[in-house]
């Protein structure tokens, strides 16, 4: 057994290595204007700082933050669907997914997914 478990240790620090050494001597590592910009960050952070920030790349960052924090507030559930009773687990979840889709419909509604304004 600690054979096994050393030989992989073993496996995992050549493939590693492996990886770190490939890296270093790759084409693809010279300095590289994009590759040191922020991505899709909404401006350039090698111009001047006083320049319009998007607000609707703003709008629509705050929506993806939204609906991810209630992706993760729905995991829970799937865990308590055994010990629950299955008639009120499903009066909570249709609840829950109906805030959900009048929250999404109301940013519709506001043009926050518009995208060509």
């Amino acid at each position: 057994m600690k054979i096994l478990i050393m030989m992989t240790m073993i496996i995992y620090l050549i493939l590693i290595l492996l990886t770190t050494i490939l890296n270093l001597i790759s084409k693809k590592s010279f300095y590289d204007r994009e590759k040191s910009s922020p991505f899709e960050c909404g401006f350039d952070p090698k111009t001047s700082a006083r320049l319009p920030f998007s607000l609707h790349f703003f709008l629509i960052a705050i929506i993806f933050l939204i609906f991810d924090v209630e992706i993760t507030l729905l995991l829970p559930l799937i865990v308590t669907m055994k010990i629950s009773n299955i008639f009120n687990y499903s009066i909570i979840l249709i609840i829950f997914i109906f805030i959900l889709l009048w929250g999404l419909f109301h940013e519709w509604n506001q043009g926050a997914l518009n995208w060509i304004n």
